[in-house]
């Protein structure tokens, strides 16, 4: 739910930076239960969640791209 009034937050300008850091932060918040998932081995519909390296790297990236949205 707050990643959907994020993404409609970066549509409208003047809520767009604001959209952009609570996105960020929304992701620094979930990257626990992620390691989580990846430590544990857990599935998504009989399929191995994605492994930590490649799921770290991903999360970089995607907080990087909320940042940059943000300036």
């Amino acid at each position: 739910m707050l990643e959907l009034a994020g993404a409609a937050g970066l549509l409208i300008p003047p809520l767009a930076p604001w959209a952009a850091i609570g996105l960020a932060l929304l992701m620094v918040a979930m990257f626990p239960a992620n390691v989580s998932a990846a430590s544990r081995g857990l599935t998504l519909a009989g399929k191995p969640v994605t492994p930590l390296p490649a799921r770290t790297a991903l999360q970089v990236l995607f907080i990087a791209a909320a940042i940059a949205a943000a300036v």
